[in-house]
């Protein structure tokens, strides 16, 4: 086991949002399962991407996940991004700015090319305040409208 590893609390459902992580990250699995006496998972841990991550069901208290902590995850490609984002807000995930997303079960994510740290590290400064302009304009993030000239501001 990693030194560090973040650890998800579901009030029922993390049987669900195991598998559906599972489904969109090609390179993961479930290991350490605990059951409880009726089936239902009580802890588990599963690898997204060589991430080891541990769940509960933990019961229905006042608490949910929100944006103070949240899955990076980097993206070879506009391909890898349009693919992650779309499959990560399917089904009642939503849209935030920047690269981030909230998923079904409200966990938030920052779904981020490669290409990004990229453009804003450029060593020509007009070339990286552009991008990081653009960006700020954006949900998901297109790499080709990094280096555009500045996107109009959305309402």
């Amino acid at each position: 086991m990693k030194k560090i590893t973040p650890f998800l609390w579901f009030n029922n459902n993390a049987e669900d949002a195991i598998n559906f992580y599972l489904e969109i990250f090609k390179n993961s699995k479930i290991f350490n399962i605990r059951r409880l006496p009726d089936g239902k998972i009580f802890t588990a841990e599963f690898e997204l991407e060589d991430q080891r991550l541990m769940v509960i069901n933990g019961g229905p208290h006042p608490m949910a996940f929100n944006e103070a902590m949240s899955l990076f995850v980097t993206c070879t490609d506009q391909a890898e991004v349009d693919y992650l984002w779309n499959a990560l807000i399917m089904d009642g995930g939503s849209e935030g700015q920047c690269g981030w997303l909230k998923d079904k079960f409200g966990m938030s994510w920052q779904i981020i090319p490669n290409a990004l740290g990229e453009y804003l590290n450029d060593p020509d400064p007009i070339k990286a305040d552009r991008a990081m302009k653009n960006m700020l304009q954006m949900k998901k993030i297109v790499i080709a409208d990094l280096t555009s000239p500045l996107l109009p501001k959305q309402q």
